[in-house]
């Protein structure tokens, strides 16, 4: 298999094939995974722990449910009554940790480029469970997997992505991911929500929700990041519902067979009609929650066999300074 990577701690520095490994081999836990088999010698031995800054629901579940059905032992640190709390610095953190010889470290941060930092001050295998604006890697691979097996490929698709691009690091994850793979990407988005000197991204910008939507092949709504807000980036709710909200008149602008996603959580009647969302025959949103166990373990596996790759050359190389 093709994956060298030591971390995940984003998409930019995976090549197209890295990502076709980790995809493949996800594809194949998510079919088992259907079929309740279980996987539990995969990280056996193995200590996973989970260091949420943020709050989330189905990032950190899908986390804890992958290193358990892998056989990890799973700990999940409550930061919020960590000595974070006392004055403790992110690094010293780190250290204190990395004392406790863990080899998979989960981290999801309020700051960009913190999850980066820890993994230089640890000696185990990091995954970014989301860093400030910057990334969140396994979502892109989730939603990528999520679209594969929907179109039966992930390439030469058009993809809008609509909402609140500005402060997504959902966004930024998926334009690098999509692009690598070849696809063509659509941002829609207000003036106020779209970030500068994006079309360096080799996207193209659309501030006309139907106009953007013009025969796609998949929509990815993103939700208002209101806790990343401190200005009126918007009117208001309902006039945002209504210039940029996916109801069924806009969603009739892209193919007729065109895919309705959401990383969550959702504000219905916000960015998307409920109606839209629970459209069994559109909507892909608990398939993409489904896919979040199985490219989460995929990750975890691919990073452990380095790890212990790694592990295993540099004991044999402290056999050979003893010889």
């Amino acid at each position: 298999m093709t994956f060298r990577a030591q971390h995940l701690l984003g998409i930019e520095h995976l090549r197209p094939e890295e990502i076709t490994t980790l995809l493949d081999l996800a594809d194949r836990y998510a079919n088992e995974n259907r079929q309740r088999r279980s996987h539990k010698d995969i990280l056996a031995g193995l200590t996973q722990i989970n260091m949420f800054f943020e709050n989330s629901t189905r990032t950190q579940a899908s986390f804890e449910l992958a290193g358990k059905r892998l056989g990890a032992d799973v700990m999940n640190m409550t930061m919020q009554a960590s000595s974070i709390k006392k004055g403790e610095t992110l690094i010293d953190t780190a250290l204190t940790l990395n004392a406790m010889h863990p080899d998979l470290l989960v981290v999801r941060h309020p700051n960009s480029g913190a999850v980066d930092l820890l993994s230089q001050k640890v000696n185990c295998a990091v995954l970014n469970a989301g860093d400030g604006r910057h990334e969140h890697p396994t979502q892109a691979l989730l939603d990528a997997l999520t679209i594969r097996r929907a179109k039966g490929r992930l390439h030469r698709l058009s993809v809008a992505i609509c909402g609140d691009i500005l402060h997504s690091r959902v966004a930024r994850s998926n334009i690098m991911l999509l692009g690598k793979m070849e696809n063509r990407i659509r941002l829609i988005a207000p003036p106020t929500l779209m970030p500068a000197g994006v079309t360096e991204f080799g996207v193209e910008v659309f501030h006309d929700m139907r106009e953007g939507l013009r025969d796609v092949d998949v929509v990815m709504m993103l939700r208002l990041q209101k806790e990343r807000m401190d200005g009126g980036f918007v009117p208001s709710e309902r006039e945002y519902y209504h210039r940029y909200g996916l109801d069924a008149e806009k969603l009739s602008y892209a193919k007729e067979d065109a895919i309705v996603m959401h990383p969550g959580p959702m504000n219905r009647g916000v960015e998307i009609d409920g109606t839209i969302a629970d459209d069994i025959n559109r909507s892909v949103i608990q398939t993409q929650v489904e896919m979040g166990v199985a490219v989460r373990m995929a990750a975890m596996d691919l990073l452990a066999r380095n790890l212990r790759a790694r592990r295993g050359a540099e004991l044999q190389n402290e056999k050979g300074i003893m010889v």
